[in-house]
């Protein structure tokens, strides 16, 4: 059975993210999407979600065609991999050929887990949306 796992901070849903996981689940049996966390997604992207992780975890699990959700709270996908057993990764694109997918690549094949990238969706995006909203104030 090939269990896949897409991760992403899947903030302010939209069709690239539905692309996403529809692909996935063309590629496996068992879908779990991985929802990156309020903090790790800052850190990643220096700012935090405009969708709380409990609502976007809310969210993604009820797409039809994810099987499981997860909370993303670490960033080394090979500890995420060490609790779920998944052996095929889906990726963004954008990572494909850099240092950073390189060695995800090399990790993931030390424990037999295919990497596959799918093109990045450049006509929306959660930063081209986060971009059309008004600020937003602490309160």
């Amino acid at each position: 059975m090939r269990v896949g796992y897409a991760p992403g901070v899947y903030d302010l849903f939209h069709i690239g993210h539905l692309n996403i996981l529809r692909l996935a689940k063309s590629g496996c049996d068992y879908l779990i999407a991985g929802v990156v966390s309020d903090d790790m997604a800052e850190r990643a992207k220096g700012q935090r979600p405009v969708i709380p992780l409990v609502e976007r975890l809310e969210i993604v699990q009820h797409i039809s065609f994810v099987d499981a959700v997860h909370a993303e709270m670490v960033p080394d996908k090979l500890e995420t991999w060490s609790s779920l057993h998944f052996n095929v990764f889906f990726k963004g694109d954008d990572w494909k050929g850099t240092p950073k997918g390189l060695d995800l690549e090399r990790r993931f094949r030390e424990v037999g887990v295919q990497v596959v990238y799918f093109p990045y969706s450049v006509h929306t995006s959660s930063t081209m949306l986060r971009s059309a909203l008004p600020s937003r104030t602490a309160s």
